[in-house]
């Protein structure tokens, strides 16, 4: 009877080391395709966001294109709406020389007319006066005479009154036609200026025209304003480079820094070096440290961004140990390398690289490529998000320092 429990026991323990030796893999595997899965939608997160960063980094562009095509067309109107104000002045310049000219001719018109009717009262005088004495003519007054010298004088004197009468109708006679002239002169005149004031009415009117399309193209342009800082504030803000990370995985990345740190000490791993830090990669500064406003309001940017191709090497600033190196929040993928500079420790931190050369626990020198330039995480355009941190990384601000006090461009 003990032997058959015995025997049965021994096979129930055989069958149990089989099934756990069975269900160990099968619980690995799991896990293992649960890690993939996750790592499948990081990567699917991942490329979303970037598809996103190009929309919204496109629309930028046109809308910075649409906005500078406006300004063009306000800088044409601005120049139309010049020259014609300068052909109105110009214009309301001769009407006024042209209304001095027509108050000069009515003045001169009017001393003629007064000229004119001066004469036409003599003669109607001198006709009045033929009237009252009868109807005695010229020749009368020559049959008249006494002697001939009379009738010489009498001669001379007809001939006179004759001629003065002749004179005053012939001058009378000029006078109307240069009256006419005159006339005729002033009716061109006003026409000018009537031709003139209808020109200035559509200048007025053209630049009213212009002035309510430089309106509409100002409204527009604030609009087309308004919406490119509206989407520059959207994307700032998604895509600070401010960590948006928990406290406890802050406190986790923490804790790995100062393990990694002692187990190189300990190990002797960590190198001292006395050389300083050197730029970590070749680019374009394109953002400074320190307070900054992006169209939406002051942030301050914890250390400087250098911006080239993806693929750039990015190499360490300075001997030390890898103390980090995987994805981290918006600052995509990242490497943290610990140093030692004359007995002080200090982090210096490398974002949105595209590329991992080296892994925690690695010792570099100098120069040595760790990265590559890229734009993971939450990045407009390729580039390096470099900082500085004196100590260990214990998260963003704690001992971050200016890296131009570092390095040198």
């Amino acid at each position: 009877m003990g032997n058959f429990f015995k025997n049965h026991f021994k096979l129930f323990s055989a069958i149990v080391a089989v099934l756990l030796f069975i269900q160990i893999p099968v619980t690995y595997a799991a896990s293992l395709s649960e890690l993939k899965s996750k790592q499948q939608q990081v990567e699917q997160q991942k490329k979303a966001i970037n598809s996103q960063i190009n929309q919204k980094t496109n629309a930028i562009k046109t809308n910075e294109s649409k906005q500078q095509q406006l300004l063009a067309q306000i800088d044409q109107l601005v120049n139309q709406i010049s020259k014609t104000n300068q052909e109105i002045k110009q214009v309301e310049k001769e009407i006024a020389q042209t209304n001095e000219e027509i108050t000069a001719l009515e003045e001169k018109i009017a001393a003629l007319q007064k000229k004119i009717d001066e004469r036409n009262a003599l003669l109607e005088e001198r006709a009045r006066a033929l009237q009252a004495n009868g109807s005695v003519s010229f020749l009368d007054v020559l049959l008249g005479a006494n002697s001939f010298v009379d009738f010489i004088d009498r001669f001379s004197a007809v001939n006179t009154l004759i001629e003065a009468d002749r004179q005053i109708i012939r001058e009378q006679k000029e006078d109307q036609r240069v009256l006419e002239e005159q006339k005729v002169e002033l009716e061109n005149t006003k026409q000018k200026l009537v031709e003139k004031q209808n020109k200035l009415k559509e200048l007025k009117a053209n630049l009213d025209a212009q002035k309510q399309e430089k309106n509409r193209l100002i409204d527009e342009l604030e609009k087309e304003q308004e919406k490119l800082l509206s989407e520059k504030k959207l994307l700032e803000k998604q895509y600070s480079e401010y960590l948006e990370i928990s406290k406890d995985l802050q406190e986790q990345i923490a804790e790995l820094q100062r393990q990694q740190l002692s187990k190189a000490q300990s190990a002797g791993n960590l190198p001292v070096s006395n050389s300083g830090f050197m730029k970590p990669t070749n680019g374009v500064l394109t953002s400074g440290y320190g307070w900054r406003n992006l169209g939406y309001g002051p942030e301050f940017h914890y250390g400087i961004d250098l911006a080239n191709s993806v693929g750039t090497p990015i190499v360490a600033s300075a001997d030390g140990v890898v103390t980090y190196a995987s994805s981290l929040s918006t600052y995509g993928n990242v490497i943290m390398i610990t140093h030692n500079l004359n007995g002080q420790i200090y982090t210096t931190v490398y974002a949105h690289l595209s590329a991992f050369n080296v892994g925690v626990g690695d010792v570099v020198k100098q120069g040595q490529q760790i990265g590559e330039m890229g734009m993971t995480g939450r990045a407009t355009g390729p580039h390096l998000h470099f900082e500085v941190h004196i100590g260990t990384w214990q998260g963003q601000t704690a001992g971050v320092q200016n890296p131009l006090r570092y390095i040198s461009l």
